[in-house]
């Protein structure tokens, strides 16, 4: 039980559900003004935002899913949700547009988040007001990288199921090696792993890495590679990068595509940190995050 009265006093918003498609799609709904629309990645939850939405909510709507297969959200099997990107982007449009939220939006996307986020982009560019960008891709992997062997592993083996479905490997895991400056404190760590607690529980967490298309004939390959076609057309939008550089997957390679293709955005890079550049560097990039969005009225 004390997990999740420890949850509540780390993650204090009240729970908003949609009903879609037979699942429960839980979202954070904080706050009022211009809507900040927080999309995380795997393995993680909108709990990753926790501390953007506090800081941000006075002056704006903030709106941070969850992942079907994540966070409060529902965790179904193959037979009652098709784990892809489409489904993943077709969500976040379902929910935006149940809350009428169509304009002036501040997009912050991190990890699957980017792909997620700048697939809805690519279907409203419209309605897209400012992008930050965390440690995060809207491309293929670049041609300079290859997928990481741990990756590699998890995506196809049955092995890298066991230790993903089994053993929580990637999320465990990923709560030690996603920052740099400090360990995770031990409450936050287990609020990250807390929604991945059983074989059933992780589907997503596999599916995701399982949805990474390597070559044209991969499920989600034509749609990524539409959706990276269409950044360039955000290249008046304003757009704020906050890059932790010790990154094992989104590193440098990612960082400089992003720069080729958004030159005009302000880039802070920390090169003491890692994946969850919210956890180590909050102290910096929650005050960047919240003065571009003033400077960029």
């Amino acid at each position: 039980m004390n997990m999740h009265n420890n949850i509540d006093s780390l993650f204090p918003f009240q729970r908003n559900y949609l009903e879609r498609n037979g699942q429960k799609y839980h979202y954070v709904n904080e706050g009022q003004g211009e809507p900040v629309v927080m999309i995380h990645g795997n393995p993680s939850w909108s709990f990753y935002y926790r501390n953007l939405v506090q800081a941000l909510r006075h002056e704006n709507q903030c709106i941070v899913p969850d992942h079907i297969g994540c966070g409060f959200s529902s965790k179904p099997g193959d037979d009652d949700y098709d784990y892809c990107l489409k489904s993943r982007i077709d969500d976040l449009e379902a929910l935006l547009d149940s809350l009428n939220i169509n304009e002036n939006i501040t997009l912050v996307v991190h990890d699957w988040g980017g792909m997620i986020g700048m697939g809805y982009a690519e279907r409203h560019p419209d309605r897209i007001k400012r992008l930050v960008i965390l440690n995060t891709s809207a491309f293929h992997l670049p041609s300079t990288k290859k997928l990481p062997l741990a990756l590699y592993i998890c995506r196809n083996t049955c092995l890298g199921t066991l230790l993903v479905r089994g053993l929580n490997a990637f999320s465990a895991v990923a709560s030690y090696i996603g920052v740099k400056r400090k360990p995770m404190t031990k409450d936050v760590r287990e609020a990250y792993v807390m929604p991945f607690n059983s074989w059933k529980n992780r589907i997503s967490t596999l599916r995701f890495i399982q949805d990474i298309p390597l070559s044209e004939s991969d499920k989600s390959y034509a749609l990524v590679s539409r959706i990276s076609a269409s950044v360039s057309q955000f290249k008046d939008t304003p757009t704020l990068i906050c890059w932790g550089s010790q990154d094992f997957v989104f590193d440098a390679h990612f960082l400089a595509l992003w720069k080729e293709k958004m030159p005009h955005a302000q880039v802070n890079e920390f090169t003491d940190c890692g994946h969850y550049i919210l956890e180590d560097a909050s102290a910096e990039v929650i005050p960047l995050i919240t003065e571009f969005i003033k400077q960029n009225k």
